[in-house]
């Protein structure tokens, strides 16, 4: 580990941006009216459907927390028995999350999730001093006295919530806060798609994002993405993209792919992003299209 690396903690309380996202997407108090239908019958066509539509891209957390260093651990509360979260568990594992167990009958209720997540990562705090960075996904209030605590223990604190879910205080309260929706790699909710088409009809249109087949494409676009809003910046260092590449997935390896040098992988990707090679330090940025 290089010497100043940045250490972060992440702590989802996962209950709390799966129901948030599910009314972001289906409207205000979905979830409460839909529980019953999801906890009895999941795998109901008409449910089923409702719930793939107000998917999580747990994979698009990660990588943001990790945008900021090196993830040192990474805790997820639910009632993983629930099949609401029972489906995200595997995608959940692969990324080394620890699946922290709320039984049924705490887990919807009032404070569940949240004494049990303030607990652990103040415990972390002493018990990790080398931790810099927390990363609190969540929109509810009474995080609001974590991360003031976290604040004054001196790491800096992230906060991740859903827009129009989540308490002005507990915004205010972090270093740092970013909407779940405005995550590099999340696609938006059908009512902001919406609105965001009646008010761009009578402006220029703007080229959306490109699918693509590579992975090593995709995980390019969202490492500069994510370096891009971190640093307000369009071009940024190869370096520092590089960095951030291997955080996001630590197999990544440019000779592996056949390329002898991380400029080089990335010139192998012109529909992704373009290089400046014309000063001392080699820059990149996404091609215009993308931006």
């Amino acid at each position: 580990m290089a010497e100043g690396t940045p250490r972060v903690a992440v702590y989802l309380d996962f209950d709390n941006i799966v129901m948030s996202w599910y009314d972001r997407v289906h409207g205000r108090n979905a979830y409460s009216r839909d529980r019953q239908r999801i906890a009895g019958a999941p795998t109901d066509p008409e449910v089923a459907d409702r719930l793939a539509r107000a998917t999580v891209d747990v994979g698009a957390i990660i990588d943001y927390a990790a945008s900021f260093g090196t993830l040192v651990l990474t805790r997820a509360y639910a009632d993983w028995s629930a099949p609401v979260n029972s489906e995200y568990r595997s995608q959940l594992v692969a990324r080394a999350v620890d699946l922290v167990q709320l039984f049924p009958a705490a887990a919807y209720a009032k404070n569940g999730a949240d004494i049990r997540l303030a607990v652990d990562a103040v415990e972390d705090m002493f018990r990790l001093p080398d931790l810099t960075h927390v990363v609190i996904v969540a929109g509810d209030s009474d995080y609001v006295p974590l991360a003031q605590r976290c604040k004054r223990l001196g790491r800096f604190v992230v906060g991740v919530g859903v827009a129009g879910s989540t308490a002005k205080s507990l915004a205010a309260a972090c270093d740092q806060f970013d909407s779940y929706d405005a995550l590099p790699g999340v696609a938006p909710a059908p009512q902001q798609a919406q609105e965001a088409e009646k008010k761009d009809a009578s402006a220029p249109r703007r080229r959306t994002k490109k699918p693509s087949t590579d992975p090593t494409e995709d995980l390019l676009e969202r490492a500069l993405r994510l370096e891009s809003d971190k640093e307000g910046s369009d071009w940024q260092h190869a370096s520092a993209v590089k960095s951030l590449i291997k955080r996001l997935d630590p197999s990544f390896s440019e000779k592996a792919l056949g390329h002898k040098s991380f400029s080089e992988f990335v010139k192998a990707h012109p529909s992704v992003a373009e290089v400046d090679e014309s000063g001392n330090i080699v820059q990149i940025r996404l091609v215009a299209d993308r931006r």
